[in-house]
């Protein structure tokens, strides 16, 4: 059996698994409401706006840690016999602090004001947020391991 991050890696499947995260990525922003989505959503506008493929770009680079932070949690769920999913889910909190070590680490190495800037203006509400898609990683997760 492959580990998750050997699953999440393969070459063979990563422009699908780019794929799905930037429509994770897409539907989640879309679906943010009130003064906090608006500004969820003219931050990722931003962030688009940088460059054209950017955002891929940062999702491909991304993958490799966000498995690997990911598979501890992940055997854990395949260890118990549980759905990964329901695992994920219940788990929220935790697969929220991993993937946003990854990500704060990311943002303070990062050169680009802009990038830093916006990362620096998100990051308060940014585990609420993690948390919310985490059914959706979650499907992706079980789709591709």
């Amino acid at each position: 059996m492959s580990t998750l991050s050997q699953a999440l890696t393969d070459e063979a499947k990563k422009p699908a698994i780019v794929q799905d995260c930037l429509t994770l990525i897409d539907q989640e922003v879309g679906d943010k409401k009130g003064m906090g989505g608006m500004a969820v959503k003219a931050a990722y506008k931003t962030v688009k706006g940088i460059k054209p493929g950017f955002v891929k770009n940062v999702v491909e680079g991304l993958l490799p840690e966000f498995a690997e932070a990911l598979e501890p949690i992940h055997q854990e769920a395949v260890a118990k016999g549980q759905p990964v999913k329901g695992y994920f889910e219940i788990n929220s909190s935790r697969i929220a602090d991993a993937l946003l070590t990854v990500t704060d680490g990311k943002a303070e190495r990062s050169t680009n004001r802009v990038v830093k800037s916006t990362y620096k203006k998100l990051r308060g509400s940014a585990k609420k947020n993690v948390e919310a898609a985490v059914p959706r990683l979650a499907s992706i997760v079980e789709k591709y391991s």
